[in-house]
């Protein structure tokens, strides 16, 4: 888990629906109380179409409660709901606890374009984060937003290929991921790639591995990769 002078981080991240670009509009903290307050690309997404969250009408405000806020808790499974001693398993929980739920699931919903992130920081020495490949639909075979893996080779605890993309008009930290026999999947998520291109330059060891496959999956979730740096 991110932490930072004494406070555990969560991002909040909106994708813009017509260019599918993420954003880091908003910062969820922990330290007793729960912090919220609008992320340093909030004027950017405000530009691209972002309208705010209705429970935050201040774009400038810090905001603080002592339960994690009403907006963000009902974005999780009821913890009396049928079968969520699976669900708390499947996101490695052995108790109900809504903050390390929203970590550890993302919160993402069909109905909106968010989910929430463990961010990561520059002066952090070791790093692993569980993501979805970005972008994967662009780059594998797709039909009706499900991709075709008949020609593709992706097994569990694959390792893949990272490599830089200095060139990439819309994120000079762009991050490309390829399988071992050189196919382009995606990228690393833009809400990540600044702090992997650093470490990568600084030569930390990088590992990036597949940890699920769900070749029957929409294409925005049809790769889960860990991503480890030391």
């Amino acid at each position: 888990m991110s932490r930072k002078n004494g406070k555990d981080y969560l991002y909040l991240i909106w994708k813009q629906p017509e260019t599918r670009k993420q954003y880091i509009v908003g910062i969820l903290s922990k330290n007793g109380l729960f912090e919220f307050e609008y992320g340093k690309e909030i004027n950017e997404a405000r530009e691209n179409g972002f309208q705010g969250i209705a429970a935050f009408e201040d774009f400038s405000k810090k905001y603080t409660s002592e339960k994690l806020f009403p907006v963000f808790a009902s974005r999780l499974p009821d913890k009396k709901r049928r079968g969520i001693s699976d669900i708390l398993k499947r996101y490695n929980l052995d108790e109900y606890d809504e903050y390390l739920l929203l970590k550890n699931s993302g919160a993402r919903l069909p109905i909106d374009t968010f989910e929430f992130i463990d961010p990561i920081f520059d002066d952090e020495q070791t790093v692993s984060r569980d993501f979805y490949v970005a972008g994967a639909s662009h780059y594998l075979p797709c039909a009706n937003d499900t991709c075709n893996f008949e020609n593709i080779k992706i097994n569990l605890n694959d390792e893949l290929v990272l490599k830089l993309e200095p060139e990439n008009k819309h994120d000079h930290n762009a991050v490309e991921i390829f399988n071992a026999d050189g196919i382009k999947l995606g990228y690393i998520p833009r809400y990540y790639s600044k702090q992997v291109t650093k470490m990568i330059k600084n030569n930390k060891e990088v590992s990036c591995k597949v940890i699920e496959f769900n070749p029957n999956s929409n294409c925005r979730e049809c790769i889960k990769v860990n991503l480890t740096i030391i």
